[in-house]
């Protein structure tokens, strides 16, 4: 029997590197994250909304924002809560009817692991990230927002280790529940981490052992991070440590327990 030397038919079929995978696989879930008119409001919309309202109009006490001007304080803390958006909430919700409509039995018919199916789904939620920081950033600027120069290294750290565990917490919820269930759990688990998470309120204003609980959740922990950082200029190893936390934890659970239907 003879034997062919490598090349000498083409295509040749066969299994793509790991990294051409993922490429592809964050590639796709961009585009379909970009193209959800849903998505976009969740992820965009409403943090804008919420930038704009809150730094122009004089909802949030006086006390709560110390010596900071308005939006200077409440942009870090956007910034978080669009983290969350579209990390948690947007990846939850979109993977859980990706299960429900058969999307990842499909893709377990193909060479993608099941850990590659969760980075795919993180770095895919890294570049809507980084849109999201850049165009709030923007608006931020025109109302007059003057961010630490000496933090921004450490907010960037914080951003990518924020979306890292929120993504893994998405993908966790997403890939364990029923569709249904996500849509509604995601929504609630977003508005009370908003209200009651260390986003508009600071761990500061709250009594002390809720404060402690708030700084190890990861949305305090990402808030005060990035205040820390755009208006101190100051590292906070802390918050940075929780977010990895929950990261890795999460990470570990979600790439176990995600089911295909």
């Amino acid at each position: 029997m003879s034997v062919f030397e490598p090349g000498v038919f083409a295509p040749a079929p066969g299994r793509g590197s790991l990294g051409r995978m993922l490429r592809t696989h964050a590639r796709v879930e961009v585009s379909l994250t970009l193209r959800h008119g849903e998505q976009v409001l969740l992820t965009l919309l409403i943090p804008l909304a919420l930038l704009i309202g809150l730094s122009l109009l004089d909802i949030l006490p006086a006390a709560s924002l110390g010596p900071v001007p308005r939006v200077d304080w409440i942009t870090p803390r956007i910034l978080a809560l669009a983290v969350m958006s579209s990390a948690f909430t947007g990846q939850a919700i979109a993977l859980g009817f990706d299960r429900r409509y058969g999307v990842l039995k499909r893709l377990s018919a193909t060479a993608l692991p099941r850990w590659l199916l969760v980075a795919g789904r993180l770095a895919a939620a890294l570049v809507v990230v980084v849109l999201q920081s850049v165009i709030i950033g923007v608006v931020a600027a025109f109302l007059g927002w003057s961010p630490s120069v000496a933090g921004l290294f450490s907010a960037v750290l914080l951003l990518v280790f924020g979306t890292l565990a929120f993504g893994a917490l998405g993908v966790l919820l997403g890939g364990a529940l029923r569709a249904e269930a996500v849509l509604a759990l995601a929504n609630i688990v977003w508005f009370v981490l908003l209200l009651a998470g260390g986003i508009l309120l600071a761990p500061s204003s709250l009594p002390s052992g809720m404060a402690r609980v708030v700084e190890l959740l990861p949305s305090g922990a990402l808030a005060e991070g990035m205040r820390a950082a755009l208006v101190d200029g100051s590292f906070a190893p802390g918050p940075l440590a929780v977010l990895a936390i929950w990261a890795v934890v999460a990470g570990a659970v979600a790439t176990r327990t995600t089911k295909l239907t």
